[in-house]
């Protein structure tokens, strides 16, 4: 099987199902987002952190292949049985930025990104995640869109952000307070 077909060359693509749509639509923008920040957790990933941030990573990668999945199917249309994203993911959400809680002073303002490339590389990762968000709920307005999407998009957002705290804190760095000047 060759990885190049020429039938997108005119713009256009195939969801599951079959349907062609424009390579500009919004649900392909959709999952294209969430292939860009699956590729971005990589790099992540490939920075010297600890082995239950990989692992977590690893977990989350495979979860957002679940929901490219889901955005690149035709609701009506697709017959191919998509894999299945889960309450329980979201719980391994909670229960990793639980633990990670655990051990990080208590936030009293907003933090300004950076300290270390890590860090930084991991709020980069955060904020693709809520641009993916903002183009799931707005694509949801329009078509349907499993609700369990949204959420497990909306909780890792939230993981993202408390991983970077827990990596400044473990690399050392000191964090960053933002102090709105008036």
């Amino acid at each position: 099987m060759k990885i190049y077909t020429k039938k997108g060359d005119k713009g256009q693509t195939s969801l599951i199902g079959g349907t062609r749509v424009p390579k500009s639509s919004i649900r392909i923008e959709s999952y294209g987002t969430v292939d860009e920040l699956n590729s971005y957790l990589g790099l992540v990933r490939d920075q010297e952190i600890d082995k239950e941030y990989i692992r977590q990573i690893l977990e989350i990668q495979d979860r957002l292949f679940t929901i490219g999945s889901h955005l690149a199917s035709d609701p009506e249309k697709a017959k191919m049985k998509i894999p299945g994203l889960f309450d329980q993911d979201i719980i391994n959400l909670e229960h990793w930025m639980d633990e990670m809680d655990k051990e990080l002073p208590e936030m009293r303002s907003f933090v300004l990104p950076g300290g270390h490339t890590t860090v930084s590389h991991t709020h980069v990762a955060r904020c693709i995640c809520r641009r993916a968000e903002r183009i799931i709920v707005d694509l949801g307005s329009h078509d349907h869109v499993e609700e369990i999407v949204p959420q497990y998009m909306n909780r890792l957002s939230d993981y993202l952000f408390v991983l970077s705290r827990k990596l400044t804190q473990d690399l050392g760095v000191e964090e960053s307070p933002w102090t709105p000047r008036m």
